[in-house]
């Protein structure tokens, strides 16, 4: 399904900009306040000035790059509409500064659309992992775990003061996340010293805490959150936590050459026999072969055409890039298919 048209999207967030980043294409026309010099004429002793005034802009897209430390997006791209017609341009696209896009709209982006302004509403989630000496903070994203913070304290003889010490450097770095709900997991009992100890710093903490059991810290130990459920817990139908589920079944079938079709040509033949149940797809695979083409989106359409389903995956986040290391593209089975 494609539907032509005209959206106005606000950014709020640095999640908004990385869907931005998936939205807005290499063709599409895009129309957004900027600020563009302009000289100012002058009596004749002096200069001309040049000063920035602000003006709408719309650009034919040429390129897009997500800056996620800088929490912004940039769009370059020529001028079709507005001053200097032809000349080139670069929107620096910022939270509450709002964007129109003009394109052929497909499916799985409209879906985009009305999940992202979904997931908006859920509240702010912080993910602690910790273990003797070591800590790391994470924040919930669209994208995927943001690590925030690691804090590590020397893993000699730890004494009651130093332990202490190591809780208040993990309880501050919390504090500034902003988070509303927090996820504290790891090995061992040490979290729960922390729970205690962050307990008594805030007495409401216990009701917005969920602990959970790992075997490792760090980005293994977000992965492990997410697949154990917790954020299940918080959020309902969390797309992170549909994805870290589906790349562990991906590879449990492709370890038993099971009912499992990987990289575009396994995935083609698939699709020839009706044999897939659920595709998976990275969104940097997406957006490269929609830049080579129509047929993704002929593969797509087939996909929910047979009552199957489309699961895009953020390589921003780990389970994205284990797919991309496949092809970025794989699709869980009906049946399983005969060997040719």
């Amino acid at each position: 399904m494609k539907l032509e048209g005209e959206i106005t999207l606000l950014p709020e967030s640095i999640d908004d900009l990385w869907h931005l980043k998936h939205l807005i294409e290499k063709g599409d026309l895009v129309f957004a306040l900027t600020f563009r010099k302009v000289e100012s004429a002058t009596d004749k002793l002096r200069p001309e000035k040049t000063e920035r005034k602000p003006m709408r802009l719309g650009i034919r897209v040429e390129s897009v790059e997500f800056h996620r430390f800088a929490n912004r997006l940039r769009v370059s791209g020529t001028i079709e509409s507005g001053q200097d017609v032809g000349s080139h341009h670069t929107f620096s696209v910022e939270p509450l500064r709002d964007v129109s896009i003009i394109k052929q709209w497909r499916r799985d982006q409209l879906d985009r659309i009305t999940k992202a302004i979904e997931e908006s509403k859920r509240p702010e989630i912080a993910i602690v992992t910790i273990e003797s000496g070591e800590a790391h903070i994470g924040v919930l994203r669209q994208y995927g775990v943001e690590e925030v913070a690691s804090i590590t304290q020397s893993t000699g003889k730890l004494e009651e003061s130093s332990q202490i010490d190591f809780f208040v450097q993990i309880y501050d770095q919390l504090a500034h996340t902003g988070a509303e709900e927090y996820i504290i997991a790891g090995p061992g009992f040490i979290k729960d010293d922390f729970i205690r100890f962050a307990t008594q710093k805030d007495k409401d903490l216990p009701n917005r805490i969920i602990v959970e059991n790992t075997t490792s810290v760090g980005i293994s130990g977000f992965q492990e959150v997410l697949r154990r459920g917790a954020v299940d817990r918080l959020i309902k139908d969390a797309h992170l936590v549909r994805e870290a589920r589906l790349i562990d079944v991906l590879l449990g079938e492709i370890a038993v050459g099971g009912k499992v079709a990987y990289g575009m040509g396994e995935v083609a033949k698939a699709r020839e026999w009706g044999a897939i149940d659920t595709l998976l797809i990275a969104d940097e695979t997406l957006r490269n072969e929609r830049e080579k083409g129509a047929a993704i989106d002929k593969l797509l359409t087939a996909v929910n055409s047979s009552n199957g389903h489309v699961v895009v995956f953020s390589t921003d986040f780990e389970p994205g890039k284990r797919l991309e290391k496949l092809g970025g593209i794989a699709a869980l089975l009906r049946f399983k298919l005969q060997d040719s």
